[in-house]
């Protein structure tokens, strides 16, 4: 009787809450650090670069109701509560489509989802930089070792709900919570964040940006109240009709392995698109400049992909994508944003704007645009994620090219210095060149400082564009 007492207190998720409780910085070292910094400088680029998005308005209007005690800081200026400053800036962090992301067999995810409930938590409790940043790496590790080995969007749920439980670790961290409070924080806060792949469905709406906001402010709101002695299904993971047996496979989050390293796997984006889009854009600019060649020029393009992408954005299992109306349905799309970089040159903000989108330039050619799943590249995916894209032009010339990798993928991954120029690029119609100089060296320097004067330097950055940005890619 009281081995099966022992054993029924012994779970999954307990384990789990030692692994947050027990990091420390020097579980952080070396190459890891340096690239979770940069990784930082790509979501403030992110962040501070969607502030003239045009549901941004409607986001902020929102926030500033539900502000409640001003506790955190919005990035444009500012102040509200933790959970609404959480949701704010995770919206911001999103919107563009720029952000890092881990890739999977059975899907992906978006560590920098993290970002903005970790620093509104971080800045709350008055955290060190350095605090802050172990936290968010906890938080990174938690959301990829689950998504490393749980198909989630291929059983039809959205990366949501990892993200859930990565909040809540990162949250609780900062927090200072204990074992068992780290644990209720995590279990309620997945519980009630299985969110659904349809997300991702055509028509592609406003919700997919938002859900992970929500799912992160809903998070660290879960934890402040398992803070104060809310408990949370400690079942969660090996119970009934828990995780485990919703995907029929163990969960195992190797809690042993204290090293803080994930980061290293993650890819970073040049233009405003779904990952899976990076190394087909690539290939289409690259023969676009070097054949000279125009929009106009182009009777037809071909492009192959492996299935997870064809099914995403192709128009396989995810839905149609022959007439994107709007910017969310335009940065899922294959065809759109393989005939708005042979028209545009490049793949920003711009290129996903409203009026942009329906323009009858590029709603015609990518109706000549066709997209196919390739046996190979499906084969070699995750570990490669290579596209060839074949381009027709009117007057008979025929082009390929095959993109292996890219720059910003772990193969050939994006230095600090491309990170700085992709900030720049971002975030210079926002905030001057000094501004701009000082949040560069905050970040640099963020485990010297503390959380609030960086804080303090994104909620200096101008809410409305001064000036517009000069160029559809960096």
């Amino acid at each position: 009787m009281e081995g099966r007492k022992a054993m029924a207190d012994n779970y999954v998720v307990d384990d789990l809450a030692g692994f947050v409780l027990g990091a420390e910085p020097a579980d952080l070292n070396g190459q890891p650090r340096g690239l979770l910094k940069r990784n930082v400088l790509d979501s403030v680029a992110c962040a501070v670069g969607s502030l003239d998005g045009e549901l941004i308005a409607t986001i902020r209007e929102h926030t500033d109701q539900f502000g409640g005690a001003p506790t955190a800081t919005l990035v444009g200026g500012g102040r509200a509560s933790v959970d609404q400053a959480a949701f704010f800036n995770a919206v911001l962090v999103r919107y563009p489509d720029l952000l890092d992301t881990y890739l999977t067999v059975g899907g992906l995810c978006h560590p920098a989802d993290n970002f903005g409930a970790v620093l509104a938590v971080a800045e709350h409790v008055n955290a060190s930089g350095a605090d802050f940043l172990l936290a968010l790496a906890v938080a990174y590790e938690v959301q990829c070792r689950f998504s490393a080995q749980v198909p989630v969007m291929a059983r039809g749920l959205n990366h949501a709900l990892q993200l859930a439980m990565s909040v809540a670790a990162g949250s609780a961290k900062l927090l200072g919570l204990d074992a068992e409070r780290t644990a209720n924080a995590i279990t309620a806060a997945a519980a009630d964040n299985v969110s659904l792949a349809a997300v991702h469905a055509e028509p592609v709406s406003n919700w997919k940006g938002i859900s992970p906001a929500i799912t992160g402010m809903r998070a660290v709101y879960a934890t402040m109240l398992a803070g104060r002695g809310v408990t949370g299904p400690k079942s969660l993971f090996e119970g009934p009709h828990g995780l485990v047996q919703l995907f029929g496979q163990p969960i195992d989050f190797h809690t042993a392995d204290r090293g803080l390293t994930c980061v290293e796997q993650t890819y970073l984006k040049q233009y405003c698109s779904l990952i899976h889009g990076q190394a087909i854009i690539d290939a289409v600019l690259a023969i676009r400049d070097e054949n000279d060649l125009r929009g106009e020029d182009v009777a037809r393009v071909t492009v192959e992909v492996f299935a997870g992408a064809y099914d995403l954005a192709g128009g396989g299992a995810y839905g149609n994508k022959d007439h994107p109306l709007t910017k969310e349905q335009a940065d899922y799309n294959l065809k759109f944003l393989s005939a708005v970089a042979l028209l545009d040159g490049g793949v920003g903000p711009e290129q996903l704007e409203t009026e942009r989108v329906l323009r009858g330039d590029v709603q015609d050619l990518l109706a000549r645009v066709d997209v196919q799943a390739a046996a190979d590249l499906t084969a070699d995916y995750p570990q490669r994620t290579a596209a060839r894209v074949h381009v027709v032009t009117r007057d008979g010339r025929e082009f390929s090219r095959e993109e292996t990798d890219y720059e910003g993928s772990p193969t050939r991954p994006m230095s600090w210095e491309r990170v700085v120029d992709k900030f720049h690029w971002l975030a210079e119609p926002f905030c001057g060149e000094g501004l701009r100089a000082d949040i560069i060296a905050a970040v640099d320097h963020l485990d010297e400082i503390p959380v609030a004067e960086f804080a303090s330097l994104l909620g200096a950055v101008s809410s409305t564009a001064q000036r517009p940005r000069s160029k559809a890619r960096f």
